[in-house]
């Protein structure tokens, strides 16, 4: 049995010159847009896929109200109690942050999927402290750990799981007081991380979201209606301003990004570009800010011709990327990500944007995806952390973890998996333009 829908371009179709058409057949693994088909079976990128927030048999999510409740009034309960059992009993953990970056430990596994050798590779862990633990540390400072300082990641198997920002401690002591552990990048915990193990992957995601979160509240301080000061509410999901003839309530905030591949269909490239920010030979997909009273497909078509002088037909969606390795400015982007087919082909770079575009041939892409070592990084990646772990400094370069084989710079190279461009660029590569992502893998933590 079919089921055929008919629905007006602008509700259902970023292809602004054909009309959609949606065939939905039971127990099918797809659906028919058009000439199109998209897979609705999609892993998630770094940074989603967060196993305190998705719906599984063993997750209660964060907009769970209830759940939050019961982690907040429990929380509450025990910060005003004046003996020690409550806090050594508890069933809550606090995730430090310092300057954006997340308390992380290392240890090594005796295999890991990225070694192929009995060495093993350091695998790295968030930093997660007991209730009491987090007390005692703050007390050091001369600080009172309050629900305030608090912000609430989400709930599972009845442990809750907040985040706590401690950049205002003295770094000396903070690093002689947490031995085995070490404030990680994000970035650099993002290309450490073995993107085929879902635990990593899910911890990765809790990062993501409680750096966001934190950065957020630091951006926030005081309210934008009257300058007065804003406070947390709801676990530090949300803030209202203290002035009682304001009482403005604000949100976390999220900056939508387009990025797309453009591609020229009838001559098999695709228009790859280079920001001078990039490390050597990197090459990588257009993106873009979207702007206020504009559509996805609109910012996409804005942005290629404004960078790259390319004009675009088409707009097909592949996936979306939560981001919040972005300047802290901007603590979570939402990058969008598209197919984007050229209608017009002669570039004319913006170099206020850009310091390149060129047109790469399928063939060329395939090899850069090919002698990319991003299995090497992702290792070098590895052992770096845990050397900060272990109190060791070391300068380190990820641009060199992209070279060949023979040790010889590769000519060019894209992001690696941890990012959606990477996606993008091997969909087309690969001959998938319409799909919308890598395969499906439950979200598993390990927290």
């Amino acid at each position: 049995m079919y089921l055929t829908l008919a629905y007006p371009t602008r509700f259902l179709s970023l292809n602004a010159h054909l009309p959609i058409f949606l065939v939905i057949k039971p127990a099918t693994k797809f659906l028919f847009l058009g000439k199109k088909t998209m897979s609705t079976k999609t892993q998630p990128h770094a940074f989603a896929g967060n196993p305190l927030r998705a719906s599984t048999s063993n997750t209660i999510p964060t907009t769970d109200e209830s759940s939050f409740s019961s982690a907040f009034s429990t929380l509450k309960s025990i910060l005003d109690s004046t003996q020690e059992g409550p806090w050594r009993s508890c069933n809550v953990k606090v995730l430090p942050f310092k300057r954006g970056k997340p308390l992380a430990s290392s240890s090594v596994s005796p295999s890991s999927s990225v070694s192929g050798s009995s060495d093993g590779v350091p695998l790295w862990h968030l930093g997660w402290q007991s209730l009491l633990g987090c007390k005692d540390f703050l007390g050091s400072f001369e600080v009172k750990l309050s629900h305030e300082l608090l912000v609430f990641l989400g709930k599972q198997k009845d442990v809750s799981y907040w985040a706590i920002d401690v950049s205002a401690m003295d770094s000396s002591v903070v690093v002689a007081q947490l031995k085995g552990f070490s404030f990680v990048e994000l970035r650099t915990l993002m290309v450490a991380t073995d993107w085929a193990d879902t635990s990593a992957m899910g911890e990765l995601a809790v990062a993501g979201h409680a750096r966001a979160l934190l950065e957020w509240h630091n951006l926030s301080r005081f309210c934008g209606y009257c300058g007065a000061r804003n406070i947390p509410t709801d676990g530090g999901r949300r803030k209202q301003c203290v002035n009682e003839s304001c009482k403005k309530k604000i949100y976390p905030r999220i900056d939508p990004v387009v990025i797309m591949l453009v591609i020229d269909k009838d001559n098999d490239r695709a228009l790859l570009s280079r920001q001078s920010r990039f490390v050597p030979r990197m090459w990588s997909c257009i993106a873009g800010f979207i702007e206020p009273g504009e559509s996805l497909e609109e910012a996409v078509r804005r942005e290629t011709i404004e960078e790259t002088g390319i004009e675009i037909g088409d707009v097909v969606y592949h996936s979306s990327q939560p981001w919040p390795v972005g300047p802290s400015s901007m603590p979570c982007q939402l990058m969008v990500g598209f197919f984007a087919y050229a209608k017009s082909f002669e570039i004319r770079v913006d170099k206020e944007e850009l310091e390149d575009a060129q047109w790469h041939s399928r063939e060329d892409v395939k090899k850069a995806l090919a002698s990319a070592e991003y299995k090497k990084a992702q290792r070098n990646a590895a052992f770096k952390v845990d050397q900060m772990c272990k109190g060791v400094e070391k300068g380190h370069s990820f641009s060199a973890d992209f070279n060949v084989e023979s040790g010889e710079l590769a000519q060019m190279f894209v992001p690696g998996p941890f990012a959606i461009a990477h996606h993008l660029i091997a969909g087309w590569a690969n001959g998938h333009n319409a799909d919308m992502g890598p395969t499906t893998s439950n979200s598993v933590s390990n927290l």
